[in-house]
């Protein structure tokens, strides 16, 4: 959340006291973040001039800096309606130091390597491409921002509010003097994202204002922090349960923690949350949790919504890779919509850098005899197919180390598919799987932990995987003739003609024989799949046709897919690259469902949501159910079974705290809701909603209770929802959490929320009451 008032114009006098006033900030911010007197943060807070790059023909010298707050970054643009321009640290995904993004090799020289780096942005913002004067400065950049970032989102919850209140309080005082006019204080209030009545500022002034001066001053302004700040909700349960001279010792703690939150603990480990989280030494020192450090504890992993036990690595890594749902993108090397989006590497990178474990590469010829990418018959640009793979190489296990499938989808010449079959096979290397794991002829899929750090080809191939175990089998094999990857043909859109057929291709040798457990066939029914299906073989299934088989054959395609591996990706009729509902599918036992990462909706949210567990590896076991060869689950019957387990899951919102506006119009408030969704099988599918709060953003209020009953709990997700209320239209998204049922923590917890492009929002948050029970 920001302060986004814009400053009134100051007097030459007033310049000189805003700067002073602003080295003082600085030194205060420097300090809170750990980095007081850092050579690199000071040269990032004096600035300097670098060249922004956007084109070969658009390379402009643009003043950068860093200002007070050692989280905003101010940049000069010579727009006639924008003077000056800043963004956030904390809308930093990286910095890069060299030309290692695509507009920096391609616009500019080799020999400015060491003086080269790029800014790469969250969500959909463009990278920003700079250049430095020298090596030297070039240097300070990467490492101070670096360091800036890190240390930012290395701040507690207390020291993120701490720090936001100390630098709006400053954009709060207009003629740098120190103090806050009733004016200033209600301009403040309008800045944090509550509308309040001049009565009430009054009021809260005349509170503060204990000199009588008419204007707060420094202890003052802390008073007045103190009380913008207070959690009249946690003032209550703290309250319940300081039995030891109004204080919480680990005994008051334990029976907080077994009581409300139902842990199984012992003293021992609420004597660790204290040693941990207790910000008052002489407090940690005998053993008790004052109301801060008890606040502190419920911001921290251990009072958040989703048990942390699950955010690690949980899950037993070493089953059949066919019996986790894998994150899996469409589209993957786009950036915008497939009609006249951009293609770019760095689609891929952001995508595997958010663990996703199956991309997807569109190749056609291209006209220099290159592999190109791009969505066939549209305006997308075009990317080298070697350039892709290098960056799959270079990122593709950063954020975890299990494998990655390149799902080909192959349009090329006989010539072109040799050239790709070189560059995967030189550039990926021993991290290639060119054939079986093991001495003999594998009867099922090897495990995520044997694959890791590998890469998969899905693919069309010749000849059967048996062939590489028979001299004789691999003898008779002659060159075929294969349809194009996923029978897309019918949905091209360049084809209008539907009594055309669908385009042959011949296939080359060199790219069959790296096509090992992820071979592409066409779905001829459940019964041929039974019968003649290998179960490296596997079939991708258009949306709509996936959706019918889960609907109406669901228990089949589950026993298909105990088997087998099942791909599904959108309709090619989704031109604004929108995505469909995964949650039926991986309810059908659906593997790879692909979506299409670059596009911000409800259905990445749950694809989040479902991977945000065990460890970000990308992989998720599916519930024994889905992976027994007998099983009888039908999630749409819900016939009797060990899926049956009825819950009664009771949510009371409490409150919210710091959400960010949704206009940056200086007087536009938020009116919030919440919203809680219940996404799974169709008999869990539920929502409710609480009231809307009017002109409170910064610490609405609701404590509204809703129930949920949940039939099949292992399948269900939970999302919680805010929204801008709006009376004429439709209410505004602010932000979303999306947590596996079984993931849940019970009792009081804080819910962080993540905006549309799933990046947290650092200050905002909800509270909230969780009780999942057995049903009667």
């Amino acid at each position: 959340m920001q302060c986004i008032r814009q400053q009134a114009s100051r007097s030459k006098s007033e310049e000189l006291l805003h700067q002073a006033q602003s080295k003082k900030v600085a030194s205060l911010n420097s300090k809170l973040l750990g980095m007081e007197d850092d050579p690199d943060l000071q040269f990032l807070l004096s600035g300097t001039e670098l060249v922004k790059v956007r084109s070969g023909s658009w390379k402009k010298t643009r003043f950068y800096k860093l200002q007070e707050d050692c989280k905003t970054m101010w940049h000069e643009s010579k727009k006639t309606l924008r003077s000056k321009q800043t963004f956030s640290v904390e809308d930093i995904e990286a910095v890069r130091s060299g030309r290692r993004t695509e507009g920096l090799r391609k616009y500019t020289d080799e020999t400015l390597e060491l003086r080269a780096f790029s800014i790469l942005f969250r969500g959909r913002r463009k990278n920003l491409d700079l250049v430095a004067s020298s090596d030297e400065e070039a240097k300070h950049w990467v490492s101070g921002l670096e360091k800036v970032i890190s240390n930012v989102g290395s701040l507690n919850q207390q020291m993120k509010t701490e720090h936001w209140i100390l630098n709006c309080l400053r954009k709060a005082d207009i003629n740098c003097d120190n103090k806050m006019s009733p004016q200033e204080l209600k301009s403040f209030l309008h800045d944090i994202n509550i509308d309040v009545e001049d009565e009430y500022v009054k009021l809260l002034f005349e509170k503060c204002d204990q000199s009588k001066s008419g204007f707060l001053e420094i202890m003052e302004i802390k008073h007045f922090y103190e009380i913008l700040t207070q959690r009249e909700e946690i003032d209550v349960i703290y309250g319940e349960y300081a039995k030891t001279d109004g204080v919480m010792s680990a005994a008051n703690l334990l029976e907080f923690l077994v009581k409300e939150q139902r842990e199984q603990v012992d003293l021992s480990y609420a004597g660790r949350l204290i040693e941990k989280y207790e910000v008052d030494e002489a407090a940690k020192a005998k053993q008790l949790m004052t109301k801060d450090g008890f606040l502190m504890y419920l911001r921290q992993p251990e009072g958040l919504i989703m048990n942390p036990a699950n955010k690690s690595l949980y899950q037993d890594m070493k089953q059949p890779l066919n019996h986790y749902f894998i994150s899996s993108s469409h589209n993957t090397y786009l950036l915008e919509d497939q009609l006249r989006g951009p293609s770019s590497t760095e689609a891929y990178v952001r995508a595997l850098m958010k663990s996703c474990r199956c991309v997807e590469l569109d190749i056609w010829d291209g006209s220099d005899g290159e592999p190109v990418i791009y969505h066939g018959y549209t305006l997308t640009s075009k990317i080298l197919f070697k350039d892709v793979i290098k960056a799959i190489k270079e990122y593709a296990f950063k954020t975890s180390e299990y494998p990655v499938i390149l799902s080909l989808e192959n349009h090329c010449s006989v010539e072109q598919q040799k050239l790709m079959a070189q560059y995967m096979t030189s550039i990926l290397g021993s991290a290639l799987l060119t054939k079986p794991l093991g001495e003999n002829m594998p009867t099922k899929f090897p495990s995520p932990e044997e694959l890791k750090g590998r890469f998969l080809i899905k693919g069309k191939r010749m000849n059967k995987l048996e062939a590489l175990f028979s001299d004789h089998a691999a003898g008779e094999e002659e060159e075929t003739v294969t349809e194009e990857e996923d029978c897309r043909n019918d949905e091209e859109e360049g084809e209008k003609d539907t009594s055309k057929k669908p385009k042959k291709l011949k296939l080359a040798k060199e790219l069959s024989d790296i096509v090992i457990y992820c071979k592409s066939v066409g779905f001829h029914g459940f019964e041929h799949a039974r019968d003649s299906q290998a179960f490296y073989e596997m079939s991708s299934f258009k949306e709509g046709d996936a959706v019918k088989l889960a609907e109406k054959s669901a228990n089949e395609y589950i026993l298909h897919n105990v088997d087998k591996l099942s791909r599904v990706y959108p309709s090619a009729f989704r031109t604004e690259s929108s995505n469909f509902d995964p949650v039926p599918l991986w309810n059908a036992g659906c593997q790879i469902v692909a979506l299409n990462f670059q596009t911000p909706c409800k259905e990445m949210d749950l694809n989040r949501g479902l991977f945000g567990q065990n460890g970000l590896c990308g992989y998720v076991l599916k519930p024994a159910y889905l992976r027994d060869r007998a099983s009888e689950f039908d999630p749409i019957t819900l016939t009797r079974g060990p899926w049956l387990k009825h819950k009664e899951l009771h949510v009371m919102v409490i409150s919210a705290q710091q959400l960010p506006k949704v206009s940056q119009k200086a007087f536009s408030i938020v009116d919030p809701l919440v919203r809680v969704e219940i996404h799974g099988v169709p008999a869990d599918k539920a929502q409710k909603e609480t009231r809307h709060i009017q002109n409170n953003g910064f610490n609405p209020m609701w404590n509204e209770n809703f129930q949920f009953d949940l039939y099949v709990p292992d399948l269900a997700l939970v999302r919680f929802v805010v929204e801008d209320y709006d009376t004429v239209s439709h209410n505004d998204f602010i932000g979303q959490c999306t947590v596996p049922f079984s993931s849940l923590q019970n009792g009081y917890r804080h819910v962080p929320l993540f905006n549309k492009d799933g990046d947290l929002l650092s200050s905002a948050g909800l509270f909230v009451h969780v009780m999942a029970v057995d049903a009667e």
